[in-house]
């Protein structure tokens, strides 16, 4: 097979893709990508490449001064003929990539046109994708911050009956990264990107763990080109405080580089463990009161931090059998569903439905994984000690670009941070370091620490 993981961008969108020996075939089906100083002028070019001739602009208020005007000119001077339409907020302090936002678009959209061009990040990006894969339309991506790795992703992290939930779709067919706009981006938007890429270490490392307790798919080659795509962004974050376009065009590759891990995968494993539930669990709760959360990837960098300090803990651990099992015997799903209401109010029902479909609480289960555990608990140590850098120069990289670092920092208080510690495993039938603190009874004394 072809040593993928060691490919540019460009030779990885080969349309032929990748056999792998990890018994999946690997593709993205990406159309065009130009990430460069000046590309929103190749935005024509993107919309025929994708076989498009009329493209619905989605932007939002923000968006639209940011990149969309200027697009909506290119557009023009191409000779192409365009349907703008400019996401509103409703009920909540921003867009959210909810039913509502979803089905606004739907409701407007203009069916003369066949190509979606999504101006914007994470948000109208993920709707975009939501939106064309039901259509089945093409999407281009005109990024306006290199706030996030969703833009070359086959998946869309959508709020769904007020639950964060990860939709499969499809990778954009186009990829329009500017430079310059993305450089001039809010500094809390780059601060983002670099949140969002440095819980990488920690998501490649929860996956393996994942794979060794619960057997779940894994490739080491996608892992591979997550760690690439890691290193080319950590190798280029000094610069972006300084806002200086190469480090931008370096993240900004390392971003999308990121994105065709998980399109490779077909799954989002590669790139989300408990730091990026953190945020999750953050948003849903901010949901819950109408409250603003903070930028996603902000919000997986202070997870990032706290998942950190989490692994640390861990490594001096030695699991117990006896200590595991009465913990089980403890356990009351009763209390449990008392608490899970307590936490996550009108949208407690979705989240019980969650265990009732994967039955993570399951005694029989439970001792299933807490036997492999058990016996391969040297494996999962090796495991954290290869993925997972110093944690001093990890946190050192991020305070040199000002951005937060503490629950604090971002005005969570103490008890949010225990409830999105502890709920996190309740929201998604994913295995996370909390999951494996809850099997080996020692989740309450790391909540207590956090």
């Amino acid at each position: 097979m072809t040593a993928f993981e060691n490919l540019t961008l460009n030779e990885l969108m080969n349309k032929q893709g990748f056999d792998c020996d990890c018994g999946k075939h690997h593709s993205v089906s990406c159309d065009f990508l130009a990430i460069e100083k000046g590309a929103v002028n190749r935005l024509g070019e993107a919309v025929r490449a994708v076989g498009g001739k009329r493209p619905f602009v989605i932007c939002d208020a923000n968006t639209y001064r940011a990149a969309g005007e200027k697009a909506c000119a290119v557009l023009k001077k191409e000779g192409l003929e365009y349907t703008l339409f400019m996401l509103r907020e409703h009920g909540y302090p921003k867009v959210e990539p909810d039913e509502y936002s979803l089905g606004s678009i739907a409701m407007t959209f203009d069916k003369r046109c066949d190509v979606i061009l999504s101006v914007g990040g994470g948000v109208i990006n993920d709707l975009g994708k939501v939106f064309a894969y039901d259509l089945g339309l093409k999407q281009i991506i005109l990024g306006t911050a290199p706030s996030m790795d969703g833009f070359a992703s086959n998946s869309s992290s959508m709020v769904v009956d007020g639950v964060k939930s990860t939709l499969y779709n499809r990778c954009p067919a186009g990829i329009v990264l500017d430079t310059e706009i993305m450089a001039n981006a809010p500094m809390r938007m780059l601060w983002a990107g670099l949140g969002d890429m440095v819980a990488k270490y920690i998501s490649v490392c929860e996956w393996r763990i994942s794979h060794l307790v619960n057997g779940e798919y894994y490739c080491p080659h996608v892992a591979q080109l997550m760690r690439n795509a890691l290193k080319r962004i950590m190798d280029n974050s000094d610069g972006l405080a300084k806002r200086d376009l190469s480090s931008v065009q370096a993240v900004a590759e390392g971003l999308v580089l990121s994105g065709f891990a998980m399109s490779f995968a077909q799954v989002s494993r590669p790139a989300s463990g408990l730091e990026h539930y953190f945020s999750h669990m953050w948003d849903m709760l901010a949901l819950e009161r109408g409250t603003e959360a903070d930028l996603h990837g902000i919000q997986v960098g202070v997870g990032t931090v706290l998942t950190m300090n989490i692994y640390d803990k861990i490594k001096l651990l030695k699991p117990n059998r006896e200590k595991a099992l009465e913990h089980m015997r403890r356990f009351d799903p009763d209390q449990w569903e008392k608490n899970i209401r307590r936490v996550f109010g009108k949208t407690a029902p979705q989240v019980l439905e969650i265990e009732q479909k994967a039955h993570k609480n399951d005694p029989e289960k439970h001792l299933a994984r807490l036997d492999r555990i058990i016996a391969d608990w040297d494996g999962i140590l090796q495991i954290i000690r290869e993925e997972l850098p110093d944690k001093e120069w990890l946190f050192e990289k991020m305070r040199m670009t000002g951005m937060p670092m503490t629950p604090a920092d971002i005005g969570i208080s103490r008890e949010d941070t225990v409830d999105a510690f502890l709920c996190a495993r309740d929201i998604r039938d994913k295995y996370l370091s909390c999951s494996l603190l809850w099997d080996i009874g020692e989740i309450e004394n790391f909540a207590a620490t956090l």
